[in-house]
């Protein structure tokens, strides 16, 4: 599935990136290493051919030696360029803005991101590859703490130009519940048949229950859900961030967002966590200060307290009442679901618009402001 489509408002660091990677490394690879010697001999005539062929017949192994060198720098070269020109002109930091050059020289390049072994400003081997590792934007991709840093400035200087913030939210018992389709309860079973008639409840549901053979899963979206994304990301720029796997995470994705508008490639799973059972928002390309999080679990957000909205759970399935220990029956066993206009989302999505409201009024954003 794809996750990359552009929004209206695009300012992601990360959107696009793999999928452009992607092609453009393919392509470099498989340029001709001879392509564009092939056009210096055609311009400097045949008298210096046969020059260059005299020199093969008394010396060939020693030049062959150096175009497989020159070869593969200037490969390595082209692959660096490509590397540079998806991380940093796809950010919302460059947009608008002409690309930084510090003017130093390759060799003494501070190696700001690593995919591979690679330096993807200079192109050289890096042994010791430090950092953060943003694998949801690229596998095997780190960034140096430096160059996360520059990233988050100028991508904040972006978003706050369009009026925006950063909202990261969780998905379980956040925007839905999700149950193994083994763990269904006798009372549940109409769930598996949604052609059932429930006066009042049928479309709702239908619209917005997911049985997912393939992962053996079942899952139900949160009512209000679509109309909360929709108003969320005229606010806000956001991230899905889930201690689920990844196959999980980007399964939940594609039904919150099927057309890939609001998301893209802002999904982080438990594979990107930097701390074992902890959330961080050292993986996302986000300041701090600018970052808000809905989540129905505080104790994962240990350094992040202060950036939380806790929300209400939300227990569709029986088999969530019983994972938190409540001896209740659950919506989905009484064929009720939270109320639409007056449910956690809802109200919740009026909170955040006060926030808004609040960080943008002329007195707070200047306080905000990196200077004061």
């Amino acid at each position: 599935m794809s996750l990359a489509a552009d929004s209206p408002v695009h300012s992601s660091s990360s959107d696009d990136f793999a999928a452009f990677l992607d092609t453009e490394l393919d392509s470099a690879s498989d340029v001709s290493p001879d392509q564009d010697e092939v056009e210096n001999e055609e311009a400097e005539g045949e008298e210096e051919v046969e020059d260059e062929e005299e020199q093969d017949e008394d010396g060939g192994d020693g030049d062959d030696h150096d175009d497989v060198g020159s070869d593969s720098s200037r490969i390595n070269k082209r692959k660096a360029e490509v590397l540079e020109a998806a991380v940093y002109p796809m950010s919302s930091a460059s947009r608008g803005e002409p690309a930084e050059t510090s003017g130093a020289s390759l060799d003494i390049c501070s190696h700001p991101g690593v995919m591979g072994g690679m330096c993807i400003r200079c192109g050289q081997t890096v042994e010791n590859e430090s950092g953060v590792a943003f694998g949801y934007i690229h596998k095997n991709l780190r960034l140096a703490d430096d160059e996360i840093a520059r990233l988050r400035d100028k991508d904040l200087k972006n978003l706050l130009r369009h009026k925006k913030l950063y909202l990261v939210l969780d998905l379980d018992h956040t925007l839905l519940n999700s149950t193994r389709l083994a763990d269904i309860s006798a009372e549940e079973l109409y769930l598996k048949d949604q052609r059932e008639v429930l006066p009042g409840y049928t479309d709702a549901l239908r619209s917005n229950l997911f049985k997912l053979d393939w992962i053996h899963m079942m899952t139900k979206l949160r009512p209000f859900v679509h109309t909360f994304l929709k108003e969320a990301s005229s606010l806000f720029e956001m991230y899905i961030y889930t201690m689920g796997e990844r196959p999980y995470a980007l399964e939940m994705a594609n039904l919150l967002d099927p057309g890939g508008i609001y998301f893209h490639s802002r999904v982080i799973a438990q594979g990107d966590c930097t701390q074992r059972h902890q959330k961080g928002l050292d993986v996302v390309v986000g300041q701090e200060s600018a970052v808000l999080i809905l989540d129905d679990t505080e104790a994962v957000w240990g350094k992040h307290k202060e950036n939380l909205i806790l929300m209400e759970r939300y227990h569709f399935f029986t088999s969530s009442c019983r994972q938190f220990g409540l001896k209740c029956k659950s919506l989905s066993e009484t064929k009720s679901d939270e109320n639409e206009a007056e449910g956690a989302l809802a109200s919740v999505l009026k909170v955040l618009q006060q926030i808004h409201t609040l960080f943008f009024d002329p007195v707070c954003f200047l306080l905000f402001l990196p200077q004061n």
